[in-house]
């Protein structure tokens, strides 16, 4: 039986669109009045699923429920839920008052009720006075409160939120991650929001499920997922990491597998420096020095084809001249409960036999050139497929990855948006 405090409910649900696996097999339980963020990289399964439980996609196998009833047959318009797009979607010959009132019009709503519906709607997302304004008199961010606004007005008992925060700046966005969470606080519905922003959905969020071809690799608080993730995949594309595997692994943790350590919790220090009695250390050479403002990224070459990246605080780094820090030499210390295994051999055998029977398809490519020991038949596999291998030099390449979940550049991207949807 279905459980009665989940507003949401995905039991066994797939979706393929030609060969491409878009969800493969999903269970999901979403909570009465929880932010709930899907994120993934692009072609993860995230926005297919937010249109299966929108009505906008039907499955091909499993069940959707909202509040315990099955609505998987039923049309978008008989679901209690609302989506909010990216593009805001408004319509530019109404004014403000006009566009969040339209959806009671169409219910049959009266003149009096709409009215006062819409203005309470625009009080909650702080757009008192602005009802006689049209969308072209308004930023990107009103914008935004205007169709987040239209679709509360209806107060459904669902909200679906498509990355709808993608088209404004970047300070704007970090104000309305804010903003969308208080909204979400005051009027106690249930969030569902699609990102491939970490920043965004570990802001916001009470949960996050991390997805990946189609699978959801983890689901918990932004917390859990970026302390300690499941996978290396969540690992690397939660956040920034170091994942090491193979002889380095060995060296480092005294194990084998693949172990992750974020870069700031590796303490760069003086060469000599002795370690706590719950710390490991390790001597290496920068290699690279990246200036982030707040802080400063630190490529260190630890010997034996193994690169990690440590973050130093700037004014603690105590250093303006950058090109100081080059072939220094330095010593990493970081405490041994930092350090986590995060093996997923249930996750790679379901990629090798999904993903390599189709034609075409890219699994990910981690090399263990950079992150633990050469391997140079995984090094010539990888490079038949376009991805390069990681070497000392190859920091930009490692951030690609680390953000993208992926190896490859902006035109592998591409191509890998127009072959997977979602």
């Amino acid at each position: 039986m279905p459980k009665l405090d989940a507003a949401v409910q995905l039991r066994g649900v797939r979706k393929t669109f030609g060969d491409v696996h878009a969800v493969r097999g999903l269970d999901l339980d979403i909570a009465h009045g929880e932010f709930f963020a899907m994120l993934g990289p692009s072609g993860s399964g995230k926005t297919t699923v937010l249109r299966m439980i929108a009505g906008f996609e039907m499955p091909d196998e499993g069940r959707v429920l909202l509040d315990g009833q099955d609505v998987t047959e039923r049309p978008p318009f008989e679901r209690d839920v609302n989506t909010v797009f990216q593009d805001y979607a408004l319509f530019p010959h109404m004014s403000v008052a006009q566009n969040i009132a339209y959806g009671l019009r169409v219910k049959g709503v009266g003149k009096a009720e709409r009215t006062a519906r819409a203005a309470e709607a625009l009080a909650q997302v702080q757009l008192d006075g602005y009802g006689n304004r049209r969308p072209d008199q308004l930023s990107g961010g009103q914008r935004q409160r205007v169709a987040l606004a239209r679709a509360l007005v209806n107060r459904p008992k669902v909200l679906l939120l498509d990355e709808p925060l993608g088209a404004l700046d970047l300070k704007l966005r970090q104000q309305m991650q804010v903003e969308l969470k208080a909204i979400q606080r005051d009027v106690g519905i249930t969030f569902i929001f699609v990102t491939h922003d970490q920043e965004e959905a570990l802001t916001m969020s009470d949960r996050i499920a991390v997805f990946n071809h189609g699978v959801v690799e983890q689901v918990g608080t932004s917390t859990q997922v970026y302390q300690q993730p499941s996978s290396p995949f969540v690992a690397g594309f939660v956040g920034t990491t170091n994942l090491i595997e193979g002889p380095a692994a060995e060296r480092l943790f005294g194990s084998t597998g693949t172990w992750s350590i974020r870069p700031e919790r590796l303490h760069v220090a003086q060469s000599g420096t002795t370690p706590g009695p719950d710390d490991e250390a390790l001597d290496g050479v920068v290699r690279e020095v990246v200036y982030l403002g707040s802080s400063l990224r630190l490529v260190v070459d630890v010997g034996q084809h193994t690169t990690l990246i440590a973050t130093e605080q700037s004014d603690s780094a105590g250093e303006t001249d950058l090109d100081a820090w080059l072939e220094r030499p330095v010593r990493l210390i970081w405490r041994r409960e930092d350090a986590r295994r995060v093996d997923s051999v249930e996750r790679d055998s379901v990629d090798s036999i999904e993903h390599d029977s189709q034609p075409g398809s890219r699994k990910p490519y981690l090399p263990t050139a950079a992150l633990g020991g050469h391997d140079e038949s995984k090094a010539s596999a990888g490079r038949s497929r376009g991805y390069q291998p990681l070497g000392t030099g190859g920091l930009w390449q490692r951030v690609w990855r680390q953000r993208y979940g992926w190896s490859g550049g902006p035109a592998q991207r591409e191509n890998d948006d127009r072959s997977r949807p979602g």
